[in-house]
């Protein structure tokens, strides 16, 4: 299969390119000049790649998966950049003669505190989820489409300033880690499964939304204490530095009976992802 990933350069689409290869697909991948490689660093001449917008990328592949957005964390839930991205994203999937599948988020969801199936209601609270929930209605309406909607993702190349990666790394250089007390709990996946998972629905005939995520929806206090306990220093842990955020869900958790239709079950539990994503920031920080 021929198979063109936009965002292969970030923390998801990196994977997601490296899964395809694996499976044999030739895979194309869109490039900005400007873009950090590190991450296809491994893969980079397996690729076929190509420096410009996305939308003007001269492959008419059977299936397009379409990652690339703005994701500066911290910034990216309000971030202007939400609306160029949109635009981008519709100019992209009017060109796709293939199977489209777009990614999305479950930010769209109104986060009641129940777990959350692909028809549950949506009720998007920031800019990111209003734009990436408007881009799901237009990629619902067009046949042999999917939306796949992340929940949460930790692995080896995630960005240092999110949980998981901040936690370890704070233990390896033995710096205090500030946490709120852990209460909510939300559904965190290996990102080798969440790339599984999406070439698994690129292959199927799905359409329409499909959650990506583990079905299962730990404390963020039992993931921090997992990740402290790999690190030997428990005692690093500020828990209730910071309050809970107002309005926070207390429970993000993906139904994903129609992703595991398409005969995927992931392979990492939770210990043992946190511990390959500890021995792999070690190497790094080496």
């Amino acid at each position: 299969m021929n198979v063109l990933v936009t965002g292969a350069t970030g923390f998801i689409g990196s994977h997601v390119a490296r899964d395809f290869l694996r499976r044999g697909h030739e895979v194309h991948v869109t490039v900005r000049p400007s873009s950090d490689r590190r991450r296809i660093r491994d893969i980079e001449s397996k690729l076929r790649i190509w420096e410009g917008e996305m939308d003007a990328v001269p492959v008419d592949a059977d299936v397009v998966v379409h990652l690339a957005w703005y994701a500066v964390p911290g910034k990216y839930l309000s971030a202007p950049e939400n609306r160029d991205c949109l635009e981008a994203s519709r100019r992209l999937l009017a060109k796709v003669k293939g199977r489209a599948v777009f990614a999305g988020t479950c930010f769209e969801f109104d986060l009641t505190d129940q777990p959350l199936a692909e028809d549950s209601p949506t009720k998007p609270l920031t800019l990111y989820a209003e734009c990436k929930d408007a881009l799901r209605r237009e990629v619902e309406r067009r046949p042999d489409s999917a939306w796949v909607r992340f929940f949460y993702q930790y692995g080896p190349g995630e960005d240092p300033r999110r949980l998981v990666p901040a936690v370890i790394t704070q233990q390896l250089r033995g710096k205090p880690s500030k946490v709120t007390p852990g209460l909510q709990r939300a559904d965190y996946l290996y990102v080798e499964d969440v790339a599984a998972a999406v070439r698994s629905v690129a292959e199927s005939r799905l359409e329409g939304p499909v959650n990506i995520g583990s079905g299962q929806a730990p404390s963020v206090r039992e993931i921090v204490t997992k990740i402290a306990e790999l690190g030997g220093r428990p005692d690093l842990i500020e828990w209730g530095a910071f309050p809970q955020r107002e309005g926070e869900p207390m429970l993000v958790q993906a139904d994903n009976a129609r992703l595991r239709s398409t005969g995927w079950t992931p392979r990492v539990d939770l210990d043992q992802g946190l511990r390959q994503t500890f021995d792999w920031w070690r190497r790094e920080l080496r």
